[in-house]
């Protein structure tokens, strides 16, 4: 077009969603109306392994309003879940390969029974609780402190390497002249998404319309057409806004498919809506560790073996191993490396994503570690790691694509006032209150999947942008119309983002900081596949120069469009070859966002009461589209990770293996009185391997955040804090 408008990528904008999620015009799942809909609520088994040898549904069949109950005897036929395999990862998102209520068998504590169909949800709940439900208990692993002995190596992958050595580290620990061994662990933990999770199913003949809780459009799509028989053409998933995700809407779990099975068998519009209860008994979370990390250095600090290793399970029926040591293979220049991750298998719920998977937990025993290992070389912390700050990834030499901690740390210590710091353990004092002061490096390794776009532009100037993303609070589509707006010169409100529907072009699944990074490169290039027909339009009709519009005017065409990818057969094949092609492509580089996580807290020395007074965080996630909602991401990380270094806990009965606090009434979150001021700074600084130039944020947030807390804690106090959550009688004993 003629002139030039400011770029608007890069500026604070609003979010375009923001005017219906504050005024309530936004529709959740469960806010769908459909005429005839009946109310689902499952019912949960009480055993950990077994098989059902009765069910009795008299008591809940007279309930009034109970259209069916539905059990292992009468429900209709799934297909059971495909293996997964790396070549289609839509088979990665099983939550389980349980094939739910076309078996007796029970798998773990709380797996659904019998689903109760009803005409309102409160009929649907009062009669699930009269289901009376037999069973012939088989032995089961449900105590991970136990079953530890039992943990073997963890397979690994090209997406997910388990393990990596590199020289005798083992040794060379031995001989080092100062060295640290310690042992961490962290709880099971559940997510508590300010939406629970909900479906709502209509069966029209074999055609399928769901509305859904995921971040997994394209990928439900798939699953629900082989479970359920029907052509992936005949479902729709619709889900234009998600209360949050955080990697629990990232599988299908059962409520899903139940409510869809539902849905088929009484012939009528099905809704399901989880408790907070249900959610924790039939979507998984994340899984326990123990971690043992050993460091050794010279007397300089610099480091000549790093061992990082770690257990922890996954269901016997699903779940994801954790990447635990993920970080530590690219943090240290350390001269020996071991690292290693094993599971066990065990009669729980499959563990699942939970933001930053592995990163979360390997970097709070990993920078635990490097800061204890300062003190005992008498050095600051934040000095120790940048004399052992790599020129390449310390284990396979791959350059770094982008990597600016140096910079990260120099901002961040200046922002913080870390040269303010005393530092002896227990030196600084408020008034009766112990203050001490932690930092330890974020990290979350960076990638790109692929994704199917359309590129719209209208005679009358505007632009539609269509492409199946997911929108669970972090300003997707606002992100994408500020980059399609400075792609195609035109103002950021001429753009409009369609978004959370499988009837649009394919995206993959919201999870591992992906998506806007992926859903970009897609944009950008049917951007310019648009520009290049409306140059090709202009030299035709005598029109360079002028605006967009008026070249489409006199061509006498109402709009054009580009795209990149297509839903067809061949089209999914080129998708996916392009997919791989990409991961191949990507490994030749070590490439992640970081940051510095630097925190204030003060501690009381007669209750051990810990209050996180003060935070900091600067991170490089390269380009920045929109440092508003950037920062919004990065604080709620930071939240969240607070939780998980001060409160938060599953409790499982190591007897039965039942979840003993399922609900937010015994699972501890922080409010906002548990919350400081979030300090948060980007280096803004573009990755040349990434489309823009974005990296990807949300996930490194959440890392580093409980080291941080455990390292103040240890300076405000002097004691080593090994195991999370930090709680008062831990401070005290320690």
């Amino acid at each position: 077009m003629t002139g030039t408008l400011d770029p608007v990528v890069g500026k604070p904008i609003d979010r375009v969603d923001g005017n219906a999620k504050t005024t309530g015009g936004a529709r959740f799942t469960a806010e769908y109306p459909y005429p005839n809909l009946a109310h689902a609520a499952l019912v949960h088994s009480t055993i950990a392994r077994g098989r059902i040898v009765s069910v009795d549904t008299t008591a809940a069949t007279a309930v009034p309003g109970v259209i069916a109950v539905l059990t292992h005897h009468n429900a209709p036929p799934m297909k059971p879940a495909s293996k997964a395999s790396r070549l289609n990862l839509s088979t990665l998102v099983s939550g389980t390969s349980v094939n739910f209520l076309n078996t007796d068998q029970v798998h773990w504590n709380g797996q659904p029974v019998a689903v109760v169909v009803a005409e309102s949800g409160e009929a649907a709940r009062a009669a699930a609780r009269l289901v009376r439900v037999g069973y012939r208990p088989s032995e089961s692993v449900v105590d991970f402190a136990t079953a530890q002995r039992d943990a073997k190596p963890q397979p690994g992958n090209a997406l997910m390497p388990s393990g990596a050595k590199k020289g005798d580290a083992e040794a060379a620990l031995a001989a080092a002249a100062v060295s640290v061994d310690l042992r961490f662990t962290t709880p099971p933990l559940n997510h508590n998404a300010i939406e629970p999770h909900a479906t709502t199913a209509a069966w029209d003949g074999d055609r399928l319309t769901v509305h859904e809780t995921t971040q997994s459009i394209d990928w439900l799509r798939s699953h629900l057409a082989l479970r359920f028989a029907v052509p992936r053409a005949n479902i729709r998933i619709v889900a234009p806004y998600v209360g949050g995700g955080f990697g629990g809407k990232g599988s299908v779990w059962p409520g899903t498919l139940l409510a869809v099975l539902a849905a088929r068998a009484t012939g009528r519009p099905v809704r399901l809506s989880l408790t907070r209860e249900a959610v924790y008994r039939t979507v998984g979370g994340r899984t326990p560790s123990v971690q043992r990390v050993a460091l050794g250095a010279d007397s300089n600090g610099k480091l000549s073996a790093l061992v990082h290793t770690s257990v922890s399970y996954v269901g016997r029926v699903g779940g994801t191993g954790e990447p635990v040591t993920s970080q530590s293979r690219h943090l240290y220049a350390a001269d020996t490396m071991l690292l290693r991750q094993d599971i066990v298998e065990m009669d729980l719920i499959p563990n699942t994503f939970m933001r930053a998977p592995g990163e979360a937990i390997g970097t709070f025993g990993l920078e635990a570690a490097v800061d204890e290992l300062a003190y005992r070389l008498g050095l600051d912390p934040i000095e120790l790691r940048m004399r052992n700050e790599p020129a390449v990834s310390p284990v396979d030499g791959h350059k770094f694509s982008h990597r600016l901690l140096r910079e990260v740390y120099a901002l961040g210590a200046d922002r913080f006032g870390w040269a303010n710091r005393s530092p002896r353990p227990g030196s600084m004092r408020d008034g009766r209150w112990l203050v001490g002061m932690g930092v330890a490096t974020a990290y979350h390794p960076a990638m790109r999947f692929t994704a199917d776009v359309t590129v719209r532009l209208s005679a009358d100037g505007s632009v539609l942008v269509r492409c199946g993303f997911h929108e669970m609070g972090m300003g997707a589509a606002t992100a994408q119309a500020q980059i399609a707006a400075d792609a195609l010169g035109v103002p950021f409100e001429a753009v409009r983002v369609a978004y959370g529907d499988s009837d649009l072009p394919a995206a993959p699944m919201a999870g591992g900081s992906i998506q806007t990074a992926t859903a970009a490169g897609s944009v950008l290039a049917a951007s310019e596949k648009l520009k290049r027909r409306l140059r090709s339009l202009a030299r035709r009709h005598g029109t360079d120069g002028v605006h967009h519009a008026e070249t489409l005017v006199r061509a006498g065409l109402p709009a054009i469009e580009a795209a990149v990818g297509s839903g067809t057969r061949l089209g999914r094949l080129a998708s996916q070859a392009r997919l791989m092609s990409t991961i191949m492509r990507d490994r030749r580089w070590a490439r992640a966002a970081c940051g510095a996580q630097f925190c204030e807290v003060r501690v009381d020395p007669d209750t051990g009461e810990v209050r996180v007074t003060r935070w900091t965080g600067v991170f490089d996630i390269g380009r920045v589209v929109n440092p508003k909602t950037a920062a919004s991401q990065m604080r709620g990380g930071i939240v969240m990770g607070i939780g998980m270094a001060l409160a938060e806990e599953t409790l499982v009965d190591p007897r039965t293996g039942r979840i003993m606090n399922p609900g937010l009434a015994g699972y501890h979150l922080p409010v906002h009185a548990d919350i400081p001021p979030i300090d948060v700074a980007f280096l803004d600084d573009p990755d040349p391997t990434m489309p823009l130039g974005i990296v990807g944020a949300g996930e490194v947030s959440i890392t580093g955040v409980a080291a941080a807390v455990a390292n103040a804690v240890h300076h405000a106090t002097g004691r080593r804090i090994h195991d999370l959550p930090i709680t008062l009688d831990k401070v005290m004993s320690a």
